[in-house]
């Protein structure tokens, strides 16, 4: 008996080397050629990265006797990053960007929170037509110029609350939310409702620290937005010391030209054009740089194993 039983166990499972009845053998000549593909994509992606640092590090000679751009530059300088933040217009729109982005995330984070946990509760009134009205945004977007009237007529018109406002909650967030909120099981909610603890409470101790994953991903996507927004500040925004970094870093980079009173005409003489505008595109470029690595290990953290066996 002994016997059959451990050759049925062996039957059933795969060696190291064994591969499913589906998936071919693949040879060593297919290896290599997907390291080489890998490897080729991965220069393809981090080459043109390489060289808008180094043309922002090099001087302005060596930038001039490369042609423009610099590969790796011979000598370190920083040059052109103490030109354009000496200029003070880099340096507003790097804090209106960064005061924008956090104050929004902040504000989009709490509101759509809210809403999805209010539409993932089963007794909430008329959830399922809320619900069926965020998924037609989706489908029918309400466009620039109705857009542009509403925050119009709410006087956010040259006000850096138009760059928040309109764009408060979005509805993928939202519903990727909700169902993250749905997947919690009910018998956390029902043991909480039985201790006394209301929807508050509840939100607060039991929703919010099992869904850090889920809040950090979406957290993401709402501060990327706000940082590489640029459309909204050029059209809700007539001041120009109002713009944030993205759309200085437009004038800079597609227009080749600087705002009027950013740098001066000795300034201008350090730094070649192109150094100064790879110099405000790394600058553009770094906290989103920064932040991605602390929230990326959430994307695949399991924060609901062994948490309630139903």
């Amino acid at each position: 008996m002994s016997n059959h039983l451990t050759r049925a166990l062996n039957s059933t499972v795969l060696k190291k080397d064994q591969r499913p009845a589906w998936m071919p053998p693949t040879s060593p000549l297919v290896v290599a050629l997907k390291a080489v593909s890998l490897v080729i994509i991965l220069l393809l992606v981090l080459f043109p990265f390489l060289v808008v640092v180094s043309t922002s590090l090099a001087d302005k000679d060596e930038v001039i006797d490369a042609g423009g751009w610099v590969v790796w530059p011979g000598d370190l300088s920083f040059e052109a990053y103490s030109t354009i933040l000496a200029g003070g217009v880099v340096t507003r729109a790097t804090l209106i960007s960064i005061g924008v982005t956090v104050i929004g995330t902040a504000i989009s984070l709490v509101v759509t929170i809210g809403m999805a946990y209010a539409l993932a509760r089963p007794r909430l009134y008329a959830g399922k037509p809320i619900v069926i009205l965020v998924l037609l945004t989706f489908l029918f977007s309400p466009g620039m110029i109705p857009t542009y009237l509403v925050v119009q007529a709410f006087g956010l018109i040259d006000s850096l609350a138009a760059l928040i406002v309109p764009v408060t909650v979005n509805a993928f967030n939202l519903i990727v939310l909700r169902a993250f909120f749905q997947g919690i099981p009910d018998e956390l909610y029902e043991s909480a409702r039985l201790d006394g603890a209301g929807d508050l409470r509840i939100l607060r101790q039991i929703v919010l620290p099992l869904s850090k994953a889920a809040i950090a991903v979406v957290g993401l996507f709402y501060a990327v937005s706000y940082w590489n927004s640029f459309f909204g500040a050029i059209l809700y925004l007539n001041d120009s010391s109002k713009w944030p970094l993205q759309v200085v870093l437009r004038q800079y980079v597609l227009e080749a030209s600087p705002i009027a009173g950013s740098i001066s005409s000795a300034e201008a003489m350090v730094s070649s054009p192109n150094s100064i505008q790879m110099a405000v595109l790394v600058l553009a470029l770094i906290p989103i740089l920064c932040v991605y690595p602390f929230v990326q290990r959430h994307f695949t953290k399991g924060v609901l194993t062994g948490a309630v066996k139903g």
